[in-house]
């Protein structure tokens, strides 16, 4: 990855970041984080600045990451600010020190809580901004800063009545506040440190994909042999008839999207789980009838949207992070 030659100056990215920092010269802040290219999107404790996963910097790449994972996160440009606001968050966070105020440690929670590998949202709660998909806030204290800076960041959020009546708007209005105090203050932290940047980092695409596709793919509802034979129930003799898995190929794409959509559950993990079913239609024998297209596509979402909420709520839910 160190060899890819790619870097964020003339990027689509690039265009992001210029947008990013004329939204904080639009809110009275005069704090810029710096960006680096990386193998994912982060902002390192202690550090004023933002990693940018290596995939923005050229279509080539992201390509690619379409391809492996199924989608691109931050691959558009209103996806990408949301990230960009939320990652600012952290860094203005970092750069001025703000997890050291005894508020802040009220109201959002101790950065020092360990971050866990997995977290399980509770979708409605209103003690959180909605920003980030997954009900990102929920997963740490400082995401839920980090979450909350953006919603306040963002120019089109109207966040004064969207929350209204939401115990989140405490941390909103705590978050305004606390900008027009350090809003020209010079950061306590300024130094343009970099953690992991792309060209050190020494591990192939191959190797990279592996291990991302692998921390992606855990923890799903198991789908039992009866929902497939309800979905594919035994034709009548002499039907004309295929394979219930070429079916399920089929109309792959356009149910992973569909489901991930209601549910918020990653593509490439909603793929696996179709991936496991169409084995399991294959060791079952059973089959499809054609004509009944749109019937046993309408109960396929149905079921695999049905039985995803059920995971969402049992509390058995976990987002990998």
């Amino acid at each position: 990855m160190a060899e890819l030659g790619v870097t964020l100056d003339g990027s689509a990215v690039q265009e992001r970041i210029t947008e990013l920092y004329q939204e904080l010269a639009d809110r009275g802040l005069a704090f810029r984080p710096h960006f680096w290219l990386s193998d994912e999107w982060f902002t390192p404790d202690g550090v004023p600045g933002v990693a940018v996963p290596f995939y923005l910097a050229h279509p080539r790449l992201k390509r690619l990451e379409l391809q492996k994972m199924l989608e691109v996160e931050g691959g558009t440009p209103s996806w990408c600010m949301r990230i960009l606001r939320h990652e600012a968050g952290h860094a203005i966070d970092n750069a001025n020190m703000l997890r050291r105020r005894r508020r802040r440690q009220a109201l959002f929670g101790r950065s020092s809580l360990p971050y866990p590998e997995f977290y399980a949202p509770k979708p409605y709660s209103r003690s959180y901004v909605l920003h980030l998909d997954y009900s990102y806030a929920q997963s740490h204290p400082d995401e839920d800063f980090a979450e909350t800076f953006a919603v306040w960041l963002n120019p089109r959020s109207d966040w004064r009545r969207r929350y209204l009546e939401w115990p989140a708007l405490r941390k909103l209005e705590y978050v305004d506040e606390l900008m027009q105090e350090i809003a020209q203050r010079p950061p306590l932290v300024s130094h343009a440190g970099t953690v992991d940047p792309l060209h050190r980092i020494r591990r192939t695409l191959r190797q990279h994909y592996r291990k991302k596709t692998a921390h992606y793919g855990l923890d799903y509802p198991d789908f039992y042999d009866r929902d497939l034979r309800r979905l594919f129930p035994q034709p009548a003799d002499g039907a004309r008839t295929l394979p219930a898995s070429r079916f399920m190929n089929r109309i792959r794409r356009d149910v992973r999207r569909t489901v991930a959509e209601w549910t918020g559950v990653y593509q490439y993990t909603i793929d696996q789980v179709i991936e496991e079913m169409t084995e399991r239609c294959d060791a079952l024998l059973l089959r499809f009838v054609p004509g009944a297209e749109e019937r046993t596509r309408s109960d396929f979402i149905v079921a695999l949207t049905v039985q995803t909420m059920n995971y969402l709520h049992s509390g058995r839910h976990r987002v990998a992070l």
